[in-house]
């Protein structure tokens, strides 16, 4: 006689005063299905399942009603398009966009400079990995510039996972790390100087690291979304480098055998990422070096304008503020319009930019 198939089933128990009442609303107004009742003469208990939930609702049980949050692709259509409703039993229902459209907050401008030395404290976060926030006030929300470093090397523990950003740059400044994406092929090797820009919801994996490796992660909004995705495996079959998501190509840019060529400010020189032109110019990232010359006061009309320094030592010097003296690990935000100037720049100077949008004016003098 063939064994039966065991299977393990959770469900979320809710109270009610009246059971017969909460039975239309769960059905029909919320479009689930009965699975059970009991007893016959006298129901006391009723199960029911739909949206992904399983809910036990009993009569006399002592947890609190508790808050229900249906998530569909279309609200207005649900439930004749109500947006919050009480059950008879007291259970709040919300009910939510299943993807919302991403919001992107206006920059709120800020003058910003955040040193290493300030010894701001690093936080344990997602898969272990340590993370310093270099934009305190995330100019209102608009981005989150994180310094993240992985003190002990070996696998991540890790899951494939995207996120529901506008954009997002993945920049090593020291160690090496590999990651695995969505229709790009075998797993890639992040070194120094290298960068991945992530488009908006690729799936990707962090497979394994080095000792002590550190990344610079741009993210806006400041505040967005990680999801992961179960049933994805990577690497995936196909091999698709010219795909878009949301209009964005996946990025690997490598330091190995970059072209330099004059930078925007006298007195430096620069790589170009490629990545204005992969995200038809939502956001730009160059590596600065010095160059010949002299630096220049100069404002620029970009929205966003950060810098964090790699290498050797500057001073930033800004209208009516007092020098900054800045070297490796430092970094900072200039408002649009702002005159600043880099100064002093050791021969070993070395910065990250990003910059959204990636084409925007500079003014010199």
């Amino acid at each position: 006689m063939p064994q039966r198939k065991t299977e393990t089933i959770a469900e979320m128990r809710l109270p009610t005063a009246e059971l017969r009442d909460d039975i239309p609303f769960y059905t029909k107004t919320l479009g689930m299905r009965m699975d059970m009742i009991y007893p016959a003469d006298n129901p006391q208990v009723a199960v029911f399942s739909g949206h992904g939930l399983r809910l036990r609702i009993e009569k006399g049980a002592a947890e609190a009603p508790g808050t229900l949050r249906i998530l569909t692709d279309d609200p207005d259509g649900f439930a004749n398009g109500e947006r919050r409703l009480t059950a008879p039993n007291g259970t709040r229902v919300e009910i939510e966009e299943r993807n919302p459209p991403l919001v992107l907050p206006p920059t709120q401008h800020e003058f910003v400079v955040r040193r290493l030395a300030d010894q701001a404290p690093w936080i344990i976060g997602r898969a272990g990995m340590h993370y310093r926030d270099l934009v305190p006030s995330r100019l209102g929300g608009s981005i989150i510039a994180s310094h993240i470093r992985i003190p002990d090397g070996g696998p991540v523990p890790d899951m494939v996972h995207y996120h529901k950003v506008g954009f997002q740059l993945i920049f090593c400044v020291g160690g090496w790390v590999d990651v695995v994406y969505e229709d790009q092929g075998e797993p890639m090797r992040l070194t120094r100087g290298d960068c991945f820009i992530q488009p908006p919801e690729i799936r990707h994996r962090v497979l394994e690291a080095s000792d002590n490796v550190e990344v610079i992660e741009i993210g806006v909004p400041a505040e967005h979304v990680t999801e992961i995705d179960h049933e994805m495996t990577l690497p995936t079959p196909h091999l698709r480098p010219g795909r878009e998501w949301q209009g964005q190509r996946f990025v690997y840019n490598r330091a190995e055998g970059a072209e330099w060529l004059p930078f925007r400010l006298p007195g430096y020189i620069a790589r170009d990422t490629t990545i204005s032109d992969n995200t038809g110019g939502v956001a730009g990232v160059q590596v600065v070096r010095r160059g010949e010359g002299e630096p220049a006061w100069a404002s620029h009309s970009a929205d966003i304008h950060f810098t964090f320094v790699m290498a050797g030592t500057v001073t930033l010097e800004g209208e009516g503020r007092d020098p900054y003296p800045l070297t490796a690990g430092d970094a900072f935000v200039i408002p649009p319009g702002i005159r600043t100037r880099l100064s002093d720049p050791t021969d070993d100077v070395e910065l990250l930019e990003v910059t959204l949008p990636g084409r925007f004016d500079t003014r010199l003098g």
